[in-house]
């Protein structure tokens, strides 16, 4: 499935949809479709992340949405699954991977990118994960999903008495500032994947927003974090107050889900 039809040794797969798509590619689902060169068809596509026989790293988008759904979860479940996108299916074929893998294929070299004479043409860019030393949009991104994945851990260390920033008030222009922008998602819909609500436990919901320079990770029935460009690093909880929970019921109500 490589460019030199070498097999494909599949390590792992991730979905690519308006509601659930690596965050690392972008802030919404067009911008991380435009990052690997893909329309952003409503159906979505399934990523391939694997290497080919010489252990060169390729990544492979598949509009099989549903056979890299069926992949992962029986993966989740701890099942094995033959993740083998037909070659009708397959949209992309792009050098590298956009995410950091731990993982190898046995019996063939170490992870490395693909010869230059061996990748497609077209002039794609070898795909890499984002520098962790460093800080950006990207991130910011993964720090959100850390925070989402981690949300008790991080929630121990808030104390509860953490005020909501009030609309007249101006206490941290930076965090007034992204709010507002948050708000106005109610008003002007943003594009597809800006804001997304995932399942948490109970009745509630994780619900995660991302826009210009900051990203937002809440739970319907807690507070929230922000997480800025211009503040690196930092982590900043805004507390449920008087507006917060409002504010986050009609952010789930208008929330892309992921499929059943």
């Amino acid at each position: 499935m490589a460019a030199d039809d070498d097999a494909l040794y599949v390590l792992t797969a991730v979905l690519l949809t308006p509601a659930q798509f690596p965050s690392v590619l972008g802030d919404d689902y067009p911008e991380a479709c435009a990052r690997l060169r893909l329309e952003p068809y409503a159906e979505g596509y399934g990523l391939v992340l694997g290497q080919d026989g010489e252990g060169a790293r390729w990544t492979v988008a598949t509009d099989d949405v549903t056979l890299v759904a069926c992949a992962v979860a029986a993966w989740d479940c701890g099942m094995e699954y033959d993740l083998s996108p037909s070659e009708s299916s397959v949209a992309a074929v792009l050098p590298g991977w956009p995410l950091a893998l731990a993982v190898a294929a046995p019996g063939v070299p170490a992870p490395h990118d693909p010869e230059p004479d061996s990748q497609q043409e077209g002039g794609h860019d070898v795909l890499v994960p984002p520098d962790t030393e460093q800080w950006g949009p990207a991130q910011r991104r993964l720090g959100a999903d850390e925070i989402a994945l981690q949300w008790a851990a991080w929630r121990e260390q808030v104390d509860d008495e953490v005020e909501f920033v009030e609309a007249g008030e101006q206490p941290n222009e930076s965090v007034k500032r992204v709010l507002d922008e948050v708000r106005a998602y109610l008003h002007d819909p943003p594009p597809p994947g800006r804001i997304r609500s995932a399942f948490a436990s109970g009745d509630a919901r994780t619900l995660r927003a991302d826009g210009p320079g900051w990203s937002m990770v809440a739970r319907t029935d807690d507070i929230a974090f922000l997480l800025l460009d211009e503040e690196p690093g930092e982590v900043l909880p805004v507390g449920r107050g008087s507006e917060l929970p409002q504010l986050l019921e009609a952010l789930d109500e208008v929330a892309l889900r992921p499929a059943a």
